[in-house]
């Protein structure tokens, strides 16, 4: 029987909720990597560790690594630096593995690369080198690369994402760069100049499944979706009550899945729309999008929703996850239909990944 693990990343530290392939009955453990702040925590299936990106600029930058479930750990931030003259590094705030490597975004804006399984890191300067970069300004987390999607049938094509100078890709390996901006809006740019080629504020971009060139992307300003690899992008966020967000979920298997939660505005206090807790998902790509309510809390729900904070598991039905700012995580066994509060008063939720294992 498979085991389920839900894997939180914390204001203070990182936990594991755990359950068997029915998704009743959890259990959970934690905090783990010594209460520090831990903005991303994800599995390597490839390898069986886990891994928690890190850090801010009392603690620094580093990543936590377990390889026997989170009964010992290490830490290393060997490498996770920019050459003298450069703003420091203050935090990795996201991480993703392929076949072998793990790559680290951080803050200010970066890219990072360990071969060695998070044990020493090398800057890929590429992106740094852009000619654009020296006018990349901060979102309100600060200037952070927060979103890194990796093709995995092809190792030298990635999409990362930055808060707040866009979408950028990369189809060497990292060597060059370009934007790809094209139909997203920064409505807070002067009138006029509201489709520029980067300064969006892209909030969370994710990949669909099924080998395609199909992205989505929660952002400052609307929900899209692009079918060329974020050459072009189209909006998708008619149907929605906000245009405003931060998570986005990929279902496992079926590219027209999708789940989101909107929030109230950027302005409006950042809450889930009139305090009523809804997960939206669309089963045909964004063209309609259904709410789903069941057991979330209808009244009174002043919580919002990170970006990382949200993320599906590959069972059948598939799960959805996500976590609240005021510390609960929520967990849906049926894509959606109904949802179960599995762990309460944990700290700030940052992020939300799974872990299946047969």
């Amino acid at each position: 029987m498979s085991r389920v693990l839900v894997l939180v990343g914390t204001k203070k530290g990182a936990f594991i909720a755990e359950s068997d392939e029915e998704r009743r009955q959890w259990s959970l453990r934690g905090p783990y990597c010594n209460h520090w702040p831990i903005h991303h925590f994800i599995a390597d299936p490839a390898t069986g560790a886990l891994h928690g990106a890190g850090g801010n600029a009392w603690f620094g930058p580093a990543v936590w690594t377990t390889r026997d479930l989170g009964e010992t750990w290490t830490h290393s931030s060997q490498g996770l630096a920019y050459e003298a003259g450069k703003d420091p590094v203050a935090a990795v705030w996201s991480i993703a593995p392929r076949e072998g490597e793990l790559f680290a975004g951080v803050e200010p804006a970066g890219l990072f690369r360990s071969a060695d399984g998070g044990e020493t890191f090398e800057h890929i300067e590429g992106l740094q080198e852009h000619p654009t970069r020296p006018e990349w300004n901060p979102g309100g987390a600060g200037l952070i690369l927060h979103s890194i999607v990796l093709d995995q049938d092809h190792p030298e094509r990635i999409w990362i994402g930055i808060s707040s100078a866009g979408v950028f890709y990369t189809e060497d390996g990292g060597r060059t760069w370009e934007p790809r901006n094209k139909g997203t809006r920064a409505d807070f740019f002067p009138e006029g100049q509201n489709y520029p080629e980067f300064g969006q504020c892209v909030h969370n971009l994710v990949k669909a499944p099924g080998g395609g060139d199909r992205l989505y992307q929660q952002n400052h300003c609307g929900m899209y979706r692009s079918e060329d690899g974020g050459i072009v992008w189209e909006s998708i966020e008619d149907g929605l009550p906000s245009s405003f967000g931060f998570p986005a979920g990929a279902h496992p298997r079926d590219p027209d899945t999708l789940f989101l939660i909107p929030l109230n505005g950027a302005e409006e206090g950042r809450y889930v729309p009139d305090a009523k807790a809804a997960v939206w998902r669309t089963r045909d790509g964004g063209r309609t999008w259904q709410d789903l309510r069941e057991g979330l809390p209808q009244e009174n729900a002043y919580f919002g929703v990170l970006r990382q904070a949200m993320a599906t598991d590959r069972l059948e039905p598939a799960g959805v996850y996500f976590g609240t700012g005021s510390g609960t995580l929520y967990a849906s066994a049926d894509e959606g239909e109904s949802w179960t509060a599995i762990a309460d008063h944990l700290p700030t939720i940052s992020s939300v990944e799974t872990y299946v294992i047969d």
